[in-house]
């Protein structure tokens, strides 16, 4: 039983929601309710569906359609199926053995295929371009939330659905917060902004980009500091290829932190996956025991973060491929800027 929207989708197509998908031997059905009734054939012909009425619940549904395939053993995501549905689904059928599972389908997705790796690359565009724009439009008075409104638009207009997750726009100290949220400070008020921005097709797929963009003078620590993180991302990128752990390609970025007298200053990991979530496996980091394959697309993202000064991150999406790796996005990693 998948209970996983995003599962849902990338094995039938369906984009619904409140939906749960029932697969095993001689039975593949989709269990939904009647607000999906014409959009499920239209996005996944041939689809068996049970349209549950209102007056049952999803667990109930579940329920008849378990009944009906005479099923005695039933899998379902842990991660995804709450208590109350484990408990009710448990109690609609008896006798019957529910048995927890973890990343079937998300070991499914660690590999894209042609397609989705098209729709990635799309992202990626989607994302470069409408950065591009943001550059063109900068101005001293904009805020940070007004900077990142804008980055949205141009990533739209360019052909996003939207933005793949919440745009980090951090203007000089603030950017020595990894996960920093746009406020109204303003663009002049230092020489520095870090922009950390993705897009998302309307096939669902992400990008995952992060830039630098100089708004005054570079200063020869703000210089020295960007050096480090770069050294240490191509290292990391070099190190990206078949049969290389996670853990490895992490080390490579952080030894170089690490030698330049900054290691405590990088507490994140070095990477994640993308695809239909902006943050699924395979997992880059120190603790990574995932083997690399092609097909993988992994962020690679160091970064040097100074309470009180800043932060510099150079973030890439990068393909695993049968003989190395392929950096997907084609932006200047050098200090960029929007003079």
């Amino acid at each position: 039983m998948v209970t996983s929207p995003v599962n849902v989708r990338y094995l039938t197509g369906f984009t619904g929601e409140d939906s749960f998908l029932l697969v095993g031997r001689g039975v593949t059905v989709l269990i939904s309710d009647s607000r999906f009734e014409t959009q499920i054939p239209e996005e996944c012909p041939g689809l068996e569906a049970h349209i549950r009425p209102r007056t049952k619940t999803l667990s109930e549904a579940v329920g008849e359609v378990v009944g009906r395939a005479k099923l005695q053993k039933l899998a379902f995501e842990s991660a995804t199926t709450s208590f109350a549905q484990w408990q009710a689904i448990a109690q609609t059928v008896k006798p019957l053995e529910l048995v927890p599972q973890s990343d079937l389908v998300e070991t499914l997705r660690l590999i894209k295929d042609e397609d989705e790796l098209a729709d990635i690359r799309m992202a990626i565009v989607q994302a470069e371009r409408g950065f591009q724009l943001l550059k063109a439009s900068l101005e001293p008075q904009m805020t940070e939330q007004q900077a990142a409104n804008e980055l949205e638009r141009a990533m739209r207009h360019f052909g996003a659905k939207q933005a793949g997750f919440d745009t980090i726009i951090a203007v000089g100290p603030r950017a020595a917060l990894p996960h920093a949220r746009p406020t109204f400070a303003r663009i002049g008020e230092s020489d520095l902004l870090l922009v950390d921005w993705g897009a998302k097709t309307v096939s669902g797929y992400h990008s995952d980009l992060t830039r630098m963009v100089v708004t005054g003078t570079i200063s020869p620590k703000l210089e020295k500091l960007h050096r480090v993180v770069l050294q240490a991302q191509r290292r990391a990128i070099e190190a990206i290829r078949p049969g290389v752990l996670g853990a490895v390609v992490d080390a490579a970025a952080r030894d170089v932190i690490a030698q330049a007298g900054f290691g405590k200053n990088f507490g994140h990991g070095l990477g994640h996956g993308i695809g239909l979530e902006i943050h699924e496996g395979p997992r880059v980091s120190q603790n990574s025991k995932t083997e690399l394959k092609p097909g993988m697309v992994v962020t690679v993202e160091p970064g040097i973060y100074l309470p009180g000064w800043g932060g510099i991150r150079i973030e890439d999406d990068v393909l695993v491929t049968r003989t190395g790796h392929e950096v997907l996005s084609s932006l200047s990693r050098d200090l960029e800027s929007a003079a």
